[in-house]
């Protein structure tokens, strides 16, 4: 099968979109799948055609919200490629820009459309909007998605039943909906694969000893992520055991105001700040921890819990709907509602090395059903019934009603 991946988002923009794409790419490839990435250029505006002439790169303008891009929806030149490609079906990643061009070449020539809804647009609103007009905003948000979904996917795919539920409750979508959990390229992350001389770097560099208890959270730093949670908790935590760290990984908007917030804690030892790591370095930061953590309520799925959980790592998550549905509460992780649930949960854990070991090797054991592998499985069922003839489908349909309705004479 020839399949075109359309995501505004793609390495080495590093975030769960890209690294979700990339992976399914490798994934499909793998089982024989010629693969296509069509995405945004993030370095200048010029078109870029990479990997042997499978990612092509299209020019796009900033719009203030981290590094993204918007490009053009229709750009003739990227057309004239991707005719070439001779695909098969599409597979789009993102709602807007280059989601909307996927939407067009798609009706253009007649090529089945399946959609993945990755992210709730609704908790990012703040950043364009800047706290005015939040509600309308909303509005038009959950507008634009519901157009954008009903009325030109072939086939919608979610990560979780959280998405599932909004889009059936809230949105009232009338049409199938296919729960696929994203998968991950788990053995990267694997305790038998750690690069020792990486690992044994980090802990060198941030300076830790084999005394400390390492906490770890990786994303974004964003207001969405609720991350002032943790670093308000660890100032309870440090006051308990001075050796307990929280590491956080990641950059974002909101860094210098939690640099400020360490450096008026006096917490430089105990709260310690990697800003953006390398994509091949990302297991040795897991590699080093003791237990992972979140309590960002804006996931669709939560990637990172997985990244962790095949690391060898229990996660410690907030309650919500995302986490219950990778981890279970003390059998591979733990679930906090509030500040005391998670310190609590934390000092458990630090004070009993047992437990610890055995909610780590429940964690790797059931990361295994968030493979690469059985995610592309998943995708490529739903790209076979797309491509399946509807007015065949739908004879088959009537056959079997009359036949049942014979069958009650």
């Amino acid at each position: 099968m020839r399949i075109g991946l359309f995501t505004d988002t793609y390495p080495p923009f590093i975030n769960g979109v890209s690294t979700s794409v990339l992976m399914l790419k490798k994934a499909l490839e793998k089982q024989g799948h010629k693969v296509y990435v069509v995405t945004v250029n993030n370095k200048d505006l010029k078109y870029h055609l990479e990997e042997d002439g499978t990612v092509l790169r299209i020019p796009g303008i900033p719009i203030g919200l981290y590094d993204y891009r918007l490009t053009g929806i229709y750009p003739v030149r990227a057309v004239n490629i991707i005719r070439k490609w001779k695909l098969d079906v599409i597979h789009s990643h993102t709602e807007f820009g280059i989601g909307t061009f996927a939407r067009v070449f798609s009706k253009q020539f007649n090529i089945p459309l399946v959609h993945t809804y990755h992210t709730m647009y609704e908790d990012y609103i703040h950043y364009i909007t800047k706290g005015y007009f939040n509600k309308s905003s909303k509005k038009i948000v959950e507008y634009l998605t519901m157009f954008y979904c009903d009325t030109t996917a072939n086939a919608l795919i979610v990560p979780t039943k959280k998405t599932y539920d909004l889009f059936k409750e809230k949105y009232e979508y009338n049409k199938a909906i296919h729960i696929i959990p994203t998968g991950i390229e788990l053995d990267r992350f694997y305790l038998e694969n750690m690069n020792e001389e990486t690992t044994k770097k980090i802990n060198k560099d941030l300076g830790f000893k084999k005394t400390d208890f390492i906490i770890i959270f990786v994303g974004r730093l964003a207001q969405e992520k609720n991350i002032e949670f943790l670093l308000d908790a660890q100032l309870d935590l440090v006051k308990k055991h001075k050796n307990i760290k929280l590491v956080i990984v990641g950059d974002g908007p909101d860094a210098p105001k939690y640099k400020e917030f360490i450096e008026k804690n006096h917490m430089e030892n105990n709260i310690i700040m990697t800003g953006k790591v390398p994509y091949d370095d990302m297991p040795s930061y897991y590699h080093i921890a003791d237990v992972f953590t979140t309590a960002s309520l804006s996931e669709t799925q939560g990637l990172t819990v997985i990244e962790a959980m095949a690391a060898s790592l229990a996660p410690v998550c907030i309650d919500d709907e995302c986490f219950r549905n990778v981890i279970t509460d003390d059998l591979d992780g733990k679930i906090f509602k509030d500040k005391d649930g998670y310190i609590k949960a934390i000092l458990d854990l630090y004070n009993d090395h047992e437990k610890l070991a055995n909610l780590s090797y429940h964690a790797r054991l059931h990361s295994e059903v968030h493979s690469s592998k059985y995610y592309a499985e998943r995708v490529l069922e739903v790209y076979e019934m797309t491509k399946r003839d509807p007015s065949a489908l739908k004879k088959i349909i009537n056959k079997i009603k009359y036949k049942g309705e014979d069958s009650n004479d």
